[in-house]
This record gives C-alpha cells, structure tokens and sequence, in this order.
C-alpha cells in the first residue's frame, strides 16, 4: 500500500532523506522513529506529495505521488504534526470543506463524510465550536479528522498524539490500532513508549539513514549483544552470586535484591547460549528453593540508544 523506495531529499547542500526504503501494508501500523530532525516529517512529506523527491520514488496505493499526484492523494489521508487549520471555522464546517476538497459529493455527502470524521476523532463535543477557541490538544485532533474524511486507506500521521493529554493520547492510539484493521497507516514519532506499543514494526532513521527496520520485539533481540535472565531463589545473596557466576556460558552476574532469606540475580549470558536449564539444575542441586527463572527482554529504548547514541 505504502512504498518508499530509495527516497531521497535534498535540500541545497543538506540531505535530510537518504535512500529511504520500506513498505507499509493494509492491516498494519508501521512507526517512523528517531530523533528530532532525522528526517522523519520530510518522508512523510514526500510520501504525500507535499514536495518531490530529489531521486528515488513514492508509491501511495500503486500510484506515484509524482507521476499521478491527484489520483494519489485521494488515496491518503495525511495529518500534519502542525496541522493548518481555518480558526474561524467550526470544526464541522471545517471538516466538511474539506470533504469537498476531496471530491466527497454534495452536500448531504459531505456533511455524512465529515460526521463520520468527528465521531471517529471523538470531537463530537466541540463540533460546533470554532477551531481558534480550542486547545493544542483539540487542534491535533481537529487535524486526524481532517485526514479521516473519506476513511482514504492510507494514513501519514505525523506525531499524532503531541500535545495530548494522556487520556487523549491513550484515545488516539486506540483509534489509529483499530484504523490499522482495514487501512495501511504510517505514524512518525520520537516517543519510544508510544511506538513500542502502538506499532507492528519499526524504522528507525538518524540523520536521513534507515538504521533498522524490525517488530519492536525483533529490534531489540537483534541489538542485543547479550541475554539476560532473572533467577530468584530461596538462597544467600553472596552464594547464589557466586553459584550462577560459575555456571558454563555464563558472562556476569549482579546481585539486585536480597531479603528475608531470599535473592534475586540479573545474569547476563553469552550471546547464542541458552543456560537457563543448566541455571535452573545448578540452584536445585545446592537445595536452594527456585523462586523464579525468565529471560529480561531488551527494551525498544535501550535498542533506540543503542543505534542512535552519542558516539554517532
């Protein structure tokens, strides 16, 4: 549905996109993460036609946003992290002058189509209040309305929750999650908690430079450079330390918790080794009682920093 292939943008000597290439199909959400200025809103950009690319191509439904401009955006519904929008409007009246900007019929049509807007956007409330009396927070979503009219299969949202509050942006997840169910949908944000929760998979990009590109869950496992694994048991502190650091395969061990006669150990592995049956024997072999034994999953922050740290 989404296809951005070797996208590149340059604007005098800076190129803020270099060959950009991923896909984004119907069914799924897929998150542009990084940095600000990685280049995050200029792909964004490109893929909605706001400018052409300085080489390389962007398909929007098989159509070229170059090549069939108009035909292309009627395919896409695309939300601005700064939306522009005409404050002396009613969100209503707005949404359905935009709806006629998108070819959405007569005027029964348009008012349906931008009904349908606010009920998704959760604006009913404020559907008859002008937009320049209204929040931030009102203003993004006055602005993913705007990209729902005509419910187009492929979304470009640009930092869709900024300026939410928490319970909006738990709201709007929760609606770009269930918009992924028949629409291909692209979300660019430099919150990591947002895009590990919201996204099937992930790009990430760092000045201009696809990164990686891997599930959130995938990402992480793939930058690890180690395992680790908690093992809590009914022992000495100091003694289940030095037991598990003795355990073939195994690289560190730190001892994080100790109580009432109980421990708990973080133990980091050597990459490609599975220990935990041998950890697991080891402790109830010296008649310690095994509390519990689970691998530690590498965040999708700690991968984040890792690609995209100070030394780069």
């Amino acid at each position: 549905m989404i296809v951005a292939e070797q996208l590149t943008k340059r604007f005098g000597a800076r190129t803020a996109a270099d060959r950009v290439s991923f896909t984004v199909e119907r069914g799924e959400v897929v998150g542009l993460l990084g940095p600000n200025g990685a280049g995050k809103t200029t792909v964004i950009r490109l893929l909605a036609g706001v400018f052409p690319p300085t080489s390389g191509q962007a398909l929007v439904d098989g159509l070229d946003v170059v090549a069939s401009p108009l035909a292309a955006r009627r395919r896409l519904g695309y939300a601005p992290e700064r939306p522009a929008l005409h404050r002396e409007m009613t969100v209503a009246g707005f949404l359905e002058f935009v709806a006629g900007m998108k070819d959405a019929g007569g005027r029964r049509a348009r008012r349906a189509a931008a009904a349908a807007a606010i009920e998704r956007a959760a604006l009913r409330d404020v559907g008859d209040e002008r937009i320049g009396t209204l929040s931030k927070g009102y203003h993004q979503r006055v602005g993913l309305a705007q990209a729902l009219v005509g419910d187009p299969p492929i979304l470009l949202l640009d930092e869709p929750t900024g300026g939410l509050d928490p319970a909006r942006s738990v709201e709007t997840r929760r609606l770009i999650r269930a918009l992924a169910e028949e629409h291909a949908v692209l979300v660019s944000s430099h919150a990591l908690a947002e895009v590990e929760g919201l996204c099937d998979r992930v790009v990430i990009l760092h000045r201009g430079r696809v990164l990686a590109a891997d599930r959130p869950a995938g990402l992480a496992a793939r930058l690890r450079q180690t395992s680790r694994i908690e093992v809590e048991a009914a022992a000495p502190g100091d003694a289940l330390a030095a037991a598990l650091a003795a355990v073939p395969g195994v690289r560190h061990v730190d001892l994080v918790a100790r109580a009432n006669g109980h421990a708990r150990c973080r133990v980091e592995v050597e990459p490609g080794e599975d220990v935990r049956a041998r950890l697991a024997a080891d402790v109830t072999g010296r008649g310690w009682g095994l509390l519990a034994l689970a691998p530690l999953e590498t965040s999708l922050e700690e991968a984040f920093l890792a690609l995209v740290g100070p030394e780069r």
